[in-house]
């Protein structure tokens, strides 16, 4: 009789423990042992235990291949879930294997799990095996189905096929609670103390794998509720019209303060500042340098004069490189909505930006269409104090539809849940990519599947806060997608592009590069470990499997973005999952983490205009600033959305930190070590720097990075 040591670590996570019955069997390259409970006197498998058993078989089984944990009833106790960490087993010589599991278990079923050491297909040899990874695959293909949303979007998780998994027969990340049917959209309603649609069907329907912790789920509903209830018991939220005067904002969240958003208040109306948003503020990556003016932004010397002064003019600034553009033309046929039975107004500006001698960015010139004419005035500096805020505020306006459309949603939550449906398609578990990407597709889509449930949703937060609505927004992605390229989407490439490389105090640049060159040396030193050639790259099926997948459900599969459809070398995956890393992580962080401190104050960052851009000079007051911007109702519930997005709800995972020990070998172990070392230093440079500045960037400090999209 031979004797197997077996350890079975459950999950420190609330009800993550079991009533069912556990069972293993120890499959090796000879023989499999019997399967066997495991059974101790009392209770096993209580949250965050590590137990021990031991496993009886007439032979040694050779190495060790799988581990087969049988989930079934025990006594007149109901079915549960179970998440299990790990398996380790001890053979007869003291040799140990690790079995990374990490997921939970639902129902009654069995689950094959693999030794943690990352194996790419063309290492695989034994049909076994080989049928394992098949198997995996399909069985998680069966539960992640692609879905189309709306017309030109990148593709989404369905998440009418959870419902349909049955959990006695499913496997490895495919474990399913039955619930009510979502077939009918007739879910789609308001609920006590929300002004907006809720599209309840969509959120009973997650698999346990994906979706937010308990822990997640209540500091979600805690940041949110005390706020919402706030506003609500003030009558915020119902109070239509203008605001009385622009102090009257700041009385919305009076207890939920931060520096930053105390900063913005007090100087939202200086040029530095409107100068200082393109570099740090929340859509850090809209200006280009120019070399020549476009044709339909006609801007003269004697316009421009007051500003750049006596010692320089326009055509001498282009050609030392001190002049650049935002420029707005995608909202020139964005669709406009309703808000409060009031039309509302879209502009789709041009801004011109000078860095002047000092390394100040500041606004030269701002016209609020793409066709100059007499009805399209240019708006200079030197225009009346309220002409020359009004301009601003719509550029501001244009700055919010376009970053919180494209910038945010689109080029991180929609493409991030793109790039973690394919790796759960087309990835198995001992794949050393799925390995990496994992951690960084936590919660990403159950996110999604909110964000679509209560802002994108007919009647959702969308149409009831932004000038554009649902079909603004649907149109608004749909072009940014169609022109969105692999350029834009890498970090040195989209700065290079841009030339915007040796613009001062950008902390945005300086940190995000940081970042990206920490990323790219890890992942290239994960890379090397499991691809020593270009052969090995191009022989692996899933691989290329998985970038296909990308390139045709996430682009659309559109050969001018230049995202890649197939990779050939190490070089082109090292980029590939550089640049998805980045974006799932440092990116998204960049562009959703200050969005409360730059937006509390509503005339930064108003989602709507209830007034037509301005066609002539000299008419702007107090009150028709008043009467153009947001009304009260639209103004709270967007601030509202601005708080709860920028508090990452707890149960958090900090970039570079994974508490799932997915890979076992050592020198990926050594290269995460690394890699948190990297992360470590680069946090303190940030912290150091952040000392000397009137207003910190803070955004992109590793330790205030969350590894994914999760909220």
């Amino acid at each position: 009789m031979v004797v197997y040591r077996v350890r079975v670590a459950t999950g420190p996570y609330f009800l993550a423990g079991t009533l069912d019955s556990i069972s293993v069997t120890l499959v090796g390259t000879n023989a499999e042992s019997p399967k066997q409970l495991l059974d101790h006197i009392g209770r096993d498998f209580t949250p965050g235990a590590v137990h021990k058993y031991k496993v009886n078989s007439s032979c040694e089984l050779g190495e060790l291949l799988l581990v087969r944990l049988h989930k079934e009833r025990y006594s007149f106790f109901p079915k549960d879930s179970w998440y299990c960490s790990y398996i380790t087993v001890t053979d007869p010589s003291g040799v140990v294997t690790c079995f990374p599991c990490y997921q939970w278990i639902e129902g009654y079923c069995t689950v094959e799990l693999r030794p943690g050491t990352g194996k790419i297909i063309c290492h695989d040899s034994l049909p076994l095996l080989l049928d394992h990874r098949k198997k995996e695959l399909r069985d998680r293909q069966e539960c992640y189905r692609w879905k189309i949303y709306a017309p030109g979007f990148p593709r989404i998780v369905d998440v009418n096929s959870f419902e349909e998994m049955e959990s006695d027969r499913k496997f490895a990340l495919t474990k399913m609670t039955p619930s009510a049917d979502q077939g009918s959209r007739s879910g789609n309603r308001y609920l006590p103390g929300f002004s907006s649609k809720i599209d309840i069907p969509s959120l009973l329907h997650m698999d346990p794998n994906i979706r937010y912790s308990f822990t997640k789920t209540a500091s979600l509903l805690y940041n949110a509720i005390p706020a919402s209830l706030g506003m609500k018991l003030r009558g915020l939220l119902d109070r239509k019209g203008s605001w009385k005067k622009l102090d009257d904002i700041r009385k919305i969240f009076w207890c939920h303060k931060t520096p930053t958003s105390e900063y913005v208040t007090e100087h939202w109306k200086e040029d530095h500042f409107f100068g200082y948003q393109y570099l740090n503020g929340v859509n850090p990556v809209m200006i280009h340098r120019l070399s020549s003016l476009p044709s339909n932004f006609p801007i003269t010397d004697p316009m421009v004069a007051p500003s750049l002064g006596p010692s320089t003019c326009l055509q001498a600034e282009l050609e030392k490189g001190s002049i650049f553009l935002a420029d707005y033309w995608i909202l020139g046929d964005t669709p406009v909505g309703q808000l409060n039975g009031r039309p509302q107004y879209v502009a789709a500006p041009l801004c011109l930006l000078w860095l002047n001698p000092q390394g100040v960015l500041l606004p030269l010139a701002i016209q609020l269409s793409q066709t100059p004419g007499p009805d399209s005035p240019i708006f200079l500096p030197s225009d009346s104090e309220w002409d020359w805020l009004l301009a601003k505020t719509w550029v501001r306006n244009s700055e919010f539809l376009i970053h919180e459309n494209n910038t945010h949603f689109l080029c991180t939550h929609l493409l991030c849940e793109a790039f973690a449906m394919a790796t759960l398609r087309q990835l198995p578990l001992c794949h050393p990519i799925y390995k990496l990407l994992l951690p960084h597709t936590r919660y990403t889509l159950q996110v999604n599947t909110i964000a679509r449930a209560t802002l994108l949703n007919p009647e959702g937060l969308v149409d009831k806060v932004t000038s554009i609505g649902r079909p603004g927004l649907l149109y608004l992605m749909s072009a940014g997608l169609a022109h969105l390229t692999y350029t834009m989407f890498c970090l040195p490439d989209n700065l290079k592009a841009r030339g915007v490389q040796c613009i001062p105090n950008y902390y945005y640049r300086d940190d995000g590069m940081k970042i990206w060159e920490a990323i790219e040396n890890f992942v290239n030193e994960i890379v090397n470990c499991y691809y020593p050639s270009d052969i090995f790259v191009q022989g692996d099926s899933e691989l290329q499997a998985w970038v296909g997948e990308i390139f045709t459900q996430a682009f659309l599969g559109r050969k001018s973005s230049g995202f890649p459809s197939c990779l050939s070398t190490t070089e082109e995956l090292v980029k590939f999952l550089t640049a998805i890393i980045f974006n799932c992580s440092a990116q998204h962080a960049a562009v959703n983490s200050g969005q409360h401190d730059f937006g509390a104050w509503m005339p930064n960052a108003p989602s709507s205009m209830r007034n037509p851009p301005p066609q002539t000079k000299g008419t702007t007051t107090l009150k028709t600033y008043l009467d153009t911007i947001p009304e009260v109702n639209i103004t709270c519930n967007n601030l509202l959305l601005f708080w709860l997005v920028s508090q990452e709800p707890k149960d958090q995972r900090p970039l570079g930190t994974y508490p799932d020990e997915h890979f076992t070998e050592e020198v990926p172990r050594q290269s995460i070590a690394a890699f948190q070392n990297h992360l470590a230093q680069i946090s303190k440079d940030i912290q150091n720097r952040n000392k000397t500045l009137a207003l910190p960037y803070t955004y992109l400090d590793p330790p205030l990075i969350e590894n994914s999209v999760s909220i």
